[in-house]
């Protein structure tokens, strides 16, 4: 497979700036979440945005409260979801499992 061609340095700077944007969008929701100001429901309703899309469920987890890594995998393992699941492949049963599940906290 041959490789890409190289970025310019503007094309550079842009791919570097968009990620940086979507870096702190994530850094800003997993905030929320941790504090309450966003349920998980809200979150997954926005699953169509590329940056929620394509947030680890793992992450977004870790970030509910109450909730640290063991807790989070223990839960993904118990609903059978992989470890390198993104929000936006979620299942709609696996979507409706983790409402549940988390409901209940």
């Amino acid at each position: 497979m041959p490789l890409p061609p190289p970025l310019s340095d503007e094309q550079r700077r842009q791919a570097l700036e968009k990620a940086a944007i979507a870096r702190r969008k994530r850094a800003e929701l997993k905030e929320q979440l941790k504090s309450g100001r966003l349920t998980l429901r809200e979150l997954l309703d926005r699953v169509a945005d590329d940056i929620v899309g394509k947030m680890k469920v793992s992450t977004v987890l870790e970030s509910l409260p109450g909730v640290g890594r063991v807790r989070a995998r223990k839960m993904m393992e118990k609903l059978d979801i992989s470890d390198s699941r993104r929000l936006r492949g979620l299942g709609q049963k696996q979507r409706e499992n983790l409402l549940q599940e988390f409901a209940r906290r």
